[in-house]
């Protein structure tokens, strides 16, 4: 193999795969063509980026994570996760989460960080047929699980610290001017034994919608299936409907504090997350008694 048709595979591939293998013959050849120790002098600077490059790729090539709704993420062995949008249509949602996550890191009260990934690196990637990805490079949240992964409702008391954190996390984001916009069962991840919580996938950030998780649908409230907008009154309405979910039979308290969260209009709906947080408190506070720590298994 010619070291200059390597260099240009190795730079427009995104995954192990797009080089033909995903076996150390493949990696072998291509190793062979562009090793540093192996070019002239004139080369040596391209052919060790094309190495790393190279390197990476095969380290990655088995540590596929999960297969989100509009893209494929994949673990680094140096506590990154790559974000590769399936189809190049999707660049744009793809921006959209790479924006919101800059504003909360430049913006958001840096205290509550922990409740979004950070974002390592987003750039545009253009692969053997010339099709270009918008690639974000976020941490990955370690110990972290998707509500999806829990099997059966829970009682309330057993919830109350997600329905917290999951307001403490939206009120910092809507502070910061970002609306999440698919506050959904994948999209909030948490760790059961620390009690930490994450909002994940902000590609549908925004408050002019422009996707929505269709098999999720239902889960929406009108505002975005109708006028295609969202508010901090859709995450909050999002939020809550959530939490109904996962929550076995509400006490008539915290029923009533849930439907004041999910009237079909917005401007009836609670504006302001870290005061309904507040609310919340109370309410849970009149009913179980001061905060105890209840341990979460999945």
């Amino acid at each position: 193999m010619r070291f200059a048709e390597a260099v240009e595979r190795i730079e427009r591939a995104t995954s192990f795969g797009e080089l033909g293998g995903d076996g150390e013959a493949t990696y072998r050849a291509y190793a062979k063509a562009v090793h540093p120790d192996a070019v002239s002098d004139d080369r040596t600077a391209i052919a060790t980026h094309a190495f790393a490059t190279l390197s990476r790729l095969y380290h990655q090539r088995n540590q596929r994570v999960i297969t989100g709704d509009i893209a494929d993420l994949a673990a680094g062995e140096n506590g990154t996760l790559t974000k590769v949008p399936r189809s190049p249509a999707d660049n744009d949602l793809m921006e959209a989460e790479a924006d919101a996550l800059k504003i909360l890191r430049d913006k958001g009260d840096p205290q509550y960080r922990p409740y979004a990934p950070k974002l390592i690196e987003t750039y545009l990637h253009e692969d053997a047929e010339r099709k270009r990805r918008r690639i974000n490079v976020q941490e990955r949240l370690v110990g972290f699980v998707p509500l999806t992964a829990v099997a059966k409702k829970r009682d309330p008391r057993d919830t109350a610290w997600i329905w917290r954190r999951l307001l403490v996390g939206l009120g910092w984001a809507h502070r910061a001017g970002v609306i999440h916009g698919a506050v959904l069962e994948e999209h909030v991840l948490i760790h059961p034994e620390q009690h930490g919580l994450a909002l994940v996938d902000w590609c549908y950030s925004g408050a002019s919608v422009k996707a929505i998780v269709a098999r999720q649908r239902d889960a929406y409230p009108p505002e975005v299936l109708n006028e295609k907008t969202a508010s901090p009154a859709t995450d909050i309405h999002m939020a809550t409907s959530l939490m109904v979910r996962l929550s076995e039979d509400l006490p008539k308290p915290l029923r009533r504090f849930a439907d004041g969260c999910l009237y079909d209009a917005p401007r009836m709906r609670p504006q302001d997350a870290w005061r309904l947080l507040h609310e919340l408190d109370e309410t849970l506070h009149n009913l179980y008694g001061p905060r105890k720590f209840r341990p979460f298994t999945i």
